[in-house]
């Protein structure tokens, strides 16, 4: 039997299943030729071997840590400013997840515990970022790579916690980069959310791409002039979104707190009433609840500002973003700023890392990050309520617990789902039961 030391490193692209279901053969296949043109060059340009790819999931495997997690910040920064020259339909969005061990090698595959936990690390990673565990973070060149720590979890099949980190965003310095040197300030989007901190040390040579890469790049003047046109159309729309948003807000809350009351939820009543006090003063309507007249205050500019970009299209977000990162920027108070900053990333649908934001908005004193992280733990998709409930063991967030008790009892219609080749499925009723742990330690 062969062994070797080796990096593993999972991708696959976010929603891909989804997408499938919407799409026609010529453009899944047309997907999946820009998506492999993209990424097959930067595995070898880092000294990967591709050991298999099934639909839109490599795995590959290096021979040094540092140069896998590289790559990992090279394609993500790659697809960024692809992302940038298609169309919305056209975008990709990967999570990249690696681990290092000792693994047997079998006719051109590998396999034992380091591939599984890469492959389970893969199941709890977002979309735009990139995870390692602490078998990497101990054994790659820190000088080359920042990082950061995301958290302790428990997955499925794995004995004990593994602590997992991801690559920070920039900026950071590119000569030395560390984890001090990021800004925590959020900046504007002019570079690439790694600051091309890998692709630039790609020869040009190896990005070319091949014909079909670019007959997709040719579309960038088209997808231009399409978002130039929108833009009146877009600005219009928007206002007429955030009108029916306040509309809807007070009787959204009156029957939040009726329903708790009528079932004789006391916990849940309380709940409700402080959610509907916060969010009425960011949502500026006048209400009266258990019969007081309660005089509320309009949304301020950053609030509107990351609306806006919900109501947007994704391809005309670009401006939008800016704007909001500008306005959040002069908020004073570090646990606003958080907060806010948490909003925009929902808005971009970068659950994990708004869960990041408010868990340190929280720590700053926000009580509307404490109310976020307990209304995640009902989302939808597993990786946030997941994410939410190690939040929520990281705060020991005792004003969340009746929430959790709630996932840990009943868990998620998509638990079970995701994960690569077979493991890494994602598990948020694990997640809640893991987290429970600490109120009763």
């Amino acid at each position: 039997m062969k062994t070797a030391n080796l990096a593993i490193v999972f991708t696959d692209i976010k929603g891909f299943t989804e997408r499938t279901s919407r799409q026609t053969l010529e453009q899944n296949q047309r997907m999946l030729q820009a998506h492999h043109a993209l990424l097959t060059p930067l595995f070898k340009a880092f000294g990967g071997r591709i050991v298999k790819s099934i639909g839109d999931a490599f795995l590959a495997t290096f021979e040094s840590p540092t140069q896998a997690v590289l790559s990992g910040v090279a394609i993500q920064d790659r697809l960024w400013h692809y992302n940038r020259s298609v169309p919305e339909e056209e975008q990709l969005h990967v999570r990249v997840a690696i681990n290092v061990g000792e693994v047997r090698l079998e006719a051109n595959d590998v396999f034992g515990e380091p591939v599984n936990i890469a492959a389970r690390v893969e199941g709890i990673a977002e979309a735009g970022e990139v995870y390692f565990t602490e078998a990497v973070y101990l054994s790659m060149n820190k000088a080359e790579v920042p990082s950061r720590e995301v958290g302790a979890f428990e997955l499925k099949g794995i004995p004990g916690k593994i602590r997992v980190f991801q690559v920070p965003r920039a900026p950071y310095r590119v000569e030395a980069p560390d984890a001090g040197a990021i800004a925590e300030a959020p900046g504007e989007e002019t570079l690439p959310p790694y600051g091309n901190l890998g692709l630039s040390r790609v020869p040009e040579s190896m990005l070319e791409g091949g014909s079909d890469l670019s007959a997709l790049l040719g579309q960038r003047a088209a997808a231009l002039g399409q978002r130039a046109a929108a833009g009146a159309v877009v600005l219009g729309q928007q206002a007429t979104v955030l009108g029916r948003q306040a509309r809807s807000a007070g009787g959204s809350l009156m029957s939040r707190v009726v329903g708790a009351a009528r079932a004789g939820d006391f916990r849940g009543l309380a709940r409700a009433v402080g959610r509907s006090w916060k969010t009425l003063a960011v949502v500026g309507v006048v209400v009266v609840l258990a019969g007081v007249a309660v005089v509320v205050v309009g949304k301020g500019p950053a609030v509107r500002a990351i609306e806006a970009v919900e109501a947007a299209p994704r391809q005309e977000r670009d401006s939008l973003v800016k704007e909001a990162r500008r306005l959040i920027a002069e908020e004073k108070d570090a646990g606003r700023r958080f907060y806010l900053q948490g909003r925009l990333d929902e808005a971009q649908e970068n659950h994990r890392r708004s869960v990041d934001d408010y868990v340190r908005a929280a720590k700053a004193g926000s009580g509307d990050a404490e109310d976020r992280i307990e209304e995640l733990l009902s989302h939808p998709q597993c990786g946030v309520r997941s994410a939410a409930a190690d939040a929520v063991r990281t705060l020991k967030l005792a004003s969340a617990l009746g929430a959790l008790e709630d996932l840990a009892d009943e868990g998620g219609e998509d638990d079970g789902t995701g994960g690569l080749f077979g493991v890494g499925k994602c598990d948020s009723k694990a997640a809640a039961q893991s987290a429970l742990k600490v109120f009763k330690d």
